[in-house]
Parts: structure tokens; sequence; C-alpha cells
């Protein structure tokens, strides 16, 4: 590992993402709209995380370790109110990949994320959110059968296991649907157009 203080840096950021997640979790608040402090945060990790990319180029697995690429990816994956910096970020993260410097499942969600929201088919399916009938369920996808060939060819699972996993996993976080989902739909719509995702 070339740049040791930089992935500790890196890792706090996320550190400081997931508590944050947690508390959310625990106070019920993570289901209630994309929540203020953590929307803060997440702008300040991808401000923090910009300027290390412009200091070491992407932090590759060589550069600062794999608990921190994985951390780096993270942080990126969370930046959803910066389409820039998502964009820059999917681009260095598939050179890494291409230079089996980075994990590529860690492609494939950012890939979605970024297609997810810009309304484009997903490749791997990673992206659910709470559908009309108030299950979660994958965004927009490809055909089944190739996200699922794509998603075992990087080591996952198949979409239809993974909606399973994801379901369950809301329950047990006591997740739960938006009250109005119309509602919803429009906020989310309002919030795109806001940050850039959307003209």
């Amino acid at each position: 590992m070339k740049h040791k203080s930089i992935a500790e840096r890196i890792i706090e950021l996320k550190n400081a993402d997931l508590t944050l997640r947690d508390k959310l979790v625990q106070s019920g608040l993570l289901s209630e709209g994309y929540n203020e402090e953590m929307m803060e945060l997440h702008t300040k990790n991808a401000e923090i995380l910009n300027g290390i990319l412009d200091t070491i180029g992407y932090p590759t697995i060589d550069k600062v370790g794999i608990e921190a690429n994985k951390a780096a990816w993270l942080v990126i994956q969370h930046a959803i109110g910066q389409p820039t910096f998502m964009k820059k970020c999917v681009e260095l993260l598939e050179i890494a990949v291409s230079e089996n410097e980075a994990d590529p499942k860690n492609l494939a969600y950012l890939t979605d994320r970024i297609a997810a929201f810009e309304e484009k088919p997903q490749l791997y399916g990673t992206q659910f959110d709470w559908d009309e009938n108030g299950e979660l369920s994958p965004n927009l996808f490809d055909d089944l059968s190739k996200v699922n060939e794509r998603r075992k060819s990087i080591g996952l699972n198949t979409l239809e296991e993974q909606t399973d996993i994801l379901r369950c996993q809301a329950k047990q976080e006591n997740q739960s649907p938006p009250k109005d989902f119309e509602k919803r739909k429009q906020e989310i719509e309002h919030w795109k157009k806001n940050v850039g995702w959307r003209k």
C-alpha cells in the first residue's frame, strides 16, 4: 500500500456513513425519504474523496489496499446528489477494474446506480426501490436472462435470490414502503431534476 494515511482517511469516511445509516435504521427514519443529515454527510464525503482523486487518482487496491478501495466505492455509491462526480468515478473505476485494481462487483453496482437515476435499464439489477405494491423490487433492468448471466460472470447470485434477500433485510430493519407512493415518486423526480440527473 502506497498511501497509508489516505487509506485511513477513506475508511473514516465510510465509517461515518455507516454509523449514520445505523442511527437512521434504529430511529426508523431510513425509509422516510433522503434524510437531510445523510445528504450533507454524503456531499461532504464526496468532496473529500474528490480531493483525494485529484491527488492520487482512483484509490486502487495497489495504492490504498482492499479495505480502503471498497470504502472509496461506498462513498462514491452514496454520493447520489453529485451526478458529475459519480460519472467521473465510474470511468476511473472501469479502468481500475480492467487492471485488476478494483472489484468488478463495485463497478456493476455503480453502473447500475447511475443507470437507475437516468431511468435507463440496469445491466446487473443491483438497484432496488419500493414499488406500487409496497414491495422492494429491482429498478428497471435489461432482459432477465442477460442480467442473470452478467451477475453470474462477476460472482453475484441471481436477481430472484437477491430480491428475496433484500426484502428479508428490509423487514429485519423495520423499513416500510412510503405511505404515499405517488407523492414519493414526485419528490424523487423533483430531486433528480434539482441535482442534475434529469433535465
